[in-house]
């Protein structure tokens, strides 16, 4: 059995080896080689890093408060092999997750085939491998162009070094915006009630909606016989991704890839991730590991994509995002109506709706054809579902039936 220090040697040596190998990869840019290479390393990294994290643990001693004088030599020795332990641990995520987010990418952008028969990344073999075609999909998710740029060595902070001070720059201000916690809104009150029900005193604490008549809905609930006092309030908070390597991954990739406007693409990039995707899809995708699956509050970055409109406002994009996630809630139960209508185009006509853009607009901000944007906004309209979704329905009349058959016909069938 190998010692922590040998297993360290060795997970630095792999690690190495893989930032030598992906250099030479990306060269003819072949996603069915590069799909098979990043699912080998990641299964080989997963190993390493259970074994490693077993004996290392999360947490380290720290030198930080004792004088030069005060510590002993041979402390310093143990304290710089836990340290060398961890270090080795964190490189190890980094590049976890860098292989993660790249799999993700690439499968939300290609479908493989054999033939005409599909077959998912992981059905990558070497002996299959070289008569795998991956297809472009129509839509796309994220952005392609950024995987030769994702730390699969781990080093995150080596790999920016030997970048220009433009991409640096750029690398802080992405993490930057990434790091930053939403605007914190009041989205409701927890209170704790006593009342009475036969004859006993008796507790409850419930939340209510920060713009909820307190005493009206306790009265509903309880009685007249209560009491109530606040005890917090429920607060939107938090960061976008709460991931530092996921955040690390993502700053250095957009900032080599485009220095001066990487941040507005990764803001685009994840404007059109929340548009595109519904919140069971982002469960599962892995394209941002712990990014939020829905948002309740305000994030900067999502203002950059729409800051040199005419009418722009602060909070646009996190408004727009934070409508679709509840209209996504609202459409629960009654997605069978639009069944036909996958859920890029759901989003796109939810943009549709909810802005002042046109059908041509929305297609060019989020990616998708318009001539299909079109075919699901009049299914859409055809189910009904807009005039419960929105207030004014105006935008959505030139796709109402013309002839007086078909608008009997819709009426009789929207019952």
């Amino acid at each position: 059995m190998t010692t922590t220090e040998e297993l360290v040697a060795q997970v630095n040596k792999v690690l190495d080896d893989i930032g030598i190998d992906m250099d030479g990869l990306f060269e003819t840019f072949d996603v069915s080689s590069i799909s098979y290479r990043l699912g080998e390393n990641l299964s080989l990294l997963q190993g390493l890093e259970e074994e490693l994290s077993r004996r290392v643990g999360e947490v380290t001693p720290s030198t930080g408060g004792m004088g030069k004088r005060d510590r002993d030599p041979h402390l310093q020795w143990i304290y710089k092999k836990k340290r060398n332990r961890v270090l080795a641990l964190e490189r190890l995520r980094a590049a976890i997750t860098a292989h993660k987010m790249a799999l993700a990418l690439i499968e939300a952008n290609y479908t493989f085939f054999i033939g005409r028969r599909p077959i998912s990344p992981k059905e990558l073999t070497r002996e299959n491998v070289g008569d795998v075609e991956a297809v472009p999909r129509n839509v796309r998710l994220g952005r392609v162009e950024i995987l030769p740029h994702l730390a699969y060595s781990g080093d995150v902070l080596r790999l920016l070094a030997r970048e220009s001070v433009d991409v640096r720059e750029s690398f802080k201000f992405i993490k930057g915006k990434l790091r930053e916690k939403g605007t914190v809104r009041t989205r409701g009150l927890r209170i704790e009630v006593e009342y009475w029900e036969n004859n006993r005193l008796k507790k409850a604490r419930i939340d209510l909606p920060a713009d909820a008549d307190i005493e009206v809905e306790l009265r509903k609930r309880y009685g007249r016989r209560l009491r109530w006092r606040v005890l917090s309030f429920v607060k939107t908070r938090g960061v976008l991704i709460n991931n530092h390597y996921t955040v690390n991954n993502l700053a250095l990739a957009y900032s080599v890839l485009d220095p001066k406007n990487g941040v507005e693409k990764l803001a685009l990039d994840l404007f059109r991730y929340y548009f595109l995707t519904s919140e069971s899809e982002r469960e599962s995708l892995g394209l941002y590991p712990n990014i939020r699956l829905c948002i309740d509050c305000h994030y900067s970055i999502f203002d950059l994509p729409f800051r040199d409109e005419p009418n722009f406002r602060t909070g646009h994009g996190s408004m727009l995002i934070i409508r679709k996630c509840e209209m996504e809630n609202a459409l629960i139960g009654r997605r069978k109506d639009i069944t036909n209508v996958p859920n890029y185009l759901l989003g796109a006509v939810l943009l549709y709706g909810m802005s002042e853009y046109s059908e041509e607009k929305v297609a060019r901000l989020l990616g998708v054809p318009e001539d299909e944007l079109e075919e699901a906004i009049r299914k859409f309209v055809i189910s009904g579902l807009h005039k419960t979704l929105f207030a004014d329905t105006k935008k959505f009349e030139k796709f109402m039936p013309k002839s007086d058959r078909a608008k009997q016909f819709l009426a009789l069938l929207q019952g």
